[in-house]
């Protein structure tokens, strides 16, 4: 067999967006693909029937659509020279195509005078429409031309400055954000029309359709974004009224769903576990605005298995015959439960692996999963029978005779709960020799590892290492107590790490304990910088897009002013020791492990003043280190990258560990 390599990610298909058309009788997804020559992603959208699948568009930049009606469906493009024109010039503008999946090319549908985030169809003529919009000029969607030049002037006359007067001021993957908020739009295409349902300074939290109605959650806010309260309002999109289901002041403005009649959102005050609590599901009177607490949730409802080979999302809750079907993480799975009327949840699919999104027509449901280690795929599900069927073959050929390492499950008993991990055997192993490890920890903290193909580990274990990761406590796929680790950051969590790793080197004697590397990113970064100052068990170790001083990080990361304080039980002014006694720049002193830091400079999620911070600490006291910075890069480096640059990420850290093993 053929060893995984680092330029295997360029062969691999990420899939997303999977939605059946009305009827059921065909379904559409985006189907990306890593473009090396041109550094960038190309996404195209394809088509599922019962005859197989088929290409749907060519030009490599239709990543979204949505279904017009059960053969039609409609998709933002910028195909024509005008449009190519008006974009150059960055007019705000949204033009979108229709495509017959019967027959036919794609036409110009539909032109929205602003920048949508995305389009839901009531019927073949009304939409509703989400996008952003400017505190400063709010309704500049419907100003003249002559307006519209003069507020493009000023802006490319300004582009070299900001101008910040409100927190958060920025936000990873979308840069500055001061000004902006979430809008919502009733459009009609025949006879054209656009009604505006609300502007700056309120801002959309969540919306859904339940029959005639819209239903919405609306912040507002002038200054300070608010972590909890909002207002529930209703239009009637077929005559235009609009009415208020009044506010809630204590909790999060959570997810929105119509299941038939009823009205559900998934929220949470946070006042038992903090800002990481999973959400409850309230019913909610769709005339009063009433909220009823339908079901204490203790569980996530939602997919958080880690994975570097997933572009774009899809749907995670989708209503169906009067319940909702949910995704949810259990261990280190992400499997399908369905939520009854009474508040009863149940699980429908339960496999190992990880469902990425879904969709469900009556008893048909089509998943985009990974299962198997295998990159992903598009699957059928039948629950009458139990048979997952994989319906495509994407990925088949970029492992074809290549060595895909298979996780060996492994738990241990440590501070009082059962830390789950897996161990990744090095390819040709043999149990008379030694080779290096690398513990990978996963960022979040509340997400999980889990038993699905990762690409990086792969290439690992191709180039002969053995590769082990863990979900300690903070991590998701448990209660909300287990997840909950306010205060105790470095605390149960590095003893679960370093207890797991103790129980793989005394299951695996293989591993050359002087040879063990360690990385991780996000949260993995901090506990990579918390671990070198508190360990120098590792002979190395690659803290990527990390923290390392919670004290800046307040001010500096789109969370840091309320994730800060509370993950770290106190806040710059009154506690700032709290801060400073869980930072791990505190122990710098104490390291001597050689140490990478990856780091992004649009990273506004662990920003980069974060990694310089550790990276100087140990330059200054004579400590082996190395920093790598990634200009045009955000939080997303390892997933969503540009692929060149990926690539260029993952050969830094492997050449650290090749240097400082070998």
């Amino acid at each position: 067999m053929q060893p995984i390599t680092q330029q295997d990610l360029l062969g691999y298909r990420f899939l997303s967006a999977l939605r059946f058309a009305p009827g059921g009788r065909r379904a559409a997804f985006v189907v990306a693909n890593a473009n090396g020559e041109e550094n960038c992603y190309e996404r195209r959208l394809w088509l599922y029937e019962a005859h197989g699948l088929r290409q749907l568009t060519d030009l490599g930049k239709e990543g979204a659509f949505a279904w017009l009606d059960e053969t039609r469906l409609i998709f933002p493009a910028v195909r024509s020279a005008k449009e190519r024109k008006r974009a150059e010039a960055k007019e705000e503008f949204t033009s979108y195509y229709i495509l017959d999946v019967t027959g036919g090319e794609a036409v110009p549908f539909l032109s929205l005078p602003f920048a949508a985030d995305g389009i839901r169809p009531l019927d073949p003529t009304h939409f509703v429409v989400t996008g952003q919009a400017d505190k400063a000029h709010p309704e500049l969607w419907c100003a003249d031309e002559a307006r519209r030049k003069n507020v493009q002037k000023e802006r490319e006359e300004n582009e070299d400055y900001e101008v910040f007067d409100e927190l958060p001021f920025w936000g990873n993957g979308r840069g500055v954000t001061n000004g902006s908020r979430g809008s919502l739009y009733l459009v009609t295409s025949v006879p054209f029309s656009v009604k505006q349902l609300l502007a700056p300074p309120e801002d959309l939290a969540s919306y859904t359709v339940r029959g005639d109605e819209v239903i919405f959650a609306v912040s507002r806010w002038e200054t300070k974004l608010p972590l909890t309260g909002f207002e529930l309002r209703a239009i009637n999109w077929k005559t235009g009224e609009i009415r208020s289901l009044g506010r809630q002041a204590d909790l999060q403005p959570g997810q929105l769903e119509a299941v038939g009649e009823t009205l559900l959102m998934m929220t949470t005050d946070s006042k038992r576990h903090g800002l990481n609590e999973n959400a409850m599901v309230y019913r909610v009177d769709p005339r009063t605005g009433a909220f009823d607490l339908l079901r204490p949730e203790e569980y996530s409802m939602y997919n958080s298995v880690g994975s570097d080979c997933r572009l774009g999302g899809g749907r995670q809750a989708v209503p169906s015959e009067g319940c909702l079907y949910h995704l949810t993480t259990r261990g280190g799975n992400s499997i399908l439960h369905r939520l009854n009327p009474d508040g009863s949840d149940e699980p429908v699919f339960t496999r190992e692996g990880a469902i990425d999104c879904f969709d469900v027509d009556g008893d048909r449901f089509l998943f985009i999963g990974l299962f198997g280690m295998h990159p992903q795929e598009l699957y059928e599900y039948s629950p009458a029978t139990g048979n997952l069927r994989q319906v495509s073959h994407f990925n088949d050929a970029a492992l074809e005779d290549r060595y895909v390492a298979q996780p060996e499950r492994l738990t241990v008993r440590s501070r009082g709960y059962e830390i789950e991990g897996w161990v990744l055997k090095p390819k040709d192993y043999d149990p008379e020799k030694t080779y290096p490890g690398i513990l990978d920890v996963h960022g979040g903290p509340k997400t999980v590892y889990g038993p699905v193909f990762y690409h990086e580990m792969q290439v690992w274990a191709s180039m002969g290492y053995f590769v082990f990761f863990c979900n300690p406590k903070g991590s998701d796929g448990g209660t909300n107590e287990f997840m909950d680790i306010r205060c105790h950051y470095g605390d149960t969590d590095y003893v679960n790490l370093m207890d797991f790793t103790d129980a793989v080197l005394a299951a695996y004697p293989q591993i050359d304990r002087t040879r063990l590397c360690e990385t991780g990113g996000s949260y993995g970064g901090f506990m990579t910088n918390w671990i070198i100052g508190h360990t120098d068990r590792f002979c190395c170790a690659a803290a990527q897009r990390s923290i390392s001083n919670w004290i800046s990080f307040y001010g500096v990361s789109d969370i840091g002013f309320y994730f800060a304080a509370d993950q770290c039980g106190g806040n710059i002014y009154d506690d700032p020791e709290k801060l400073w006694s869980l930072s791990p720049l505190k122990y710098a002193k104490q390291v001597k492990t050689p140490t990478l830091f990856i780091h992004s400079d649009e990273d506004y999620r662990c920003p980069l003043e974060q990694g310089l911070q550790m990276y100087a600490a140990l330059v200054d006291r004579g400590v082996e280190a190395r920093l790598c910075l990634f200009h045009g890069e955000n939080h997303e480096l390892s997933r969503s990258g540009k692929p060149l640059h990926r690539l260029r990420r993952l050969q830094e850290i492997t050449d650290w560990f090749e240097k400082h093993v070998r």
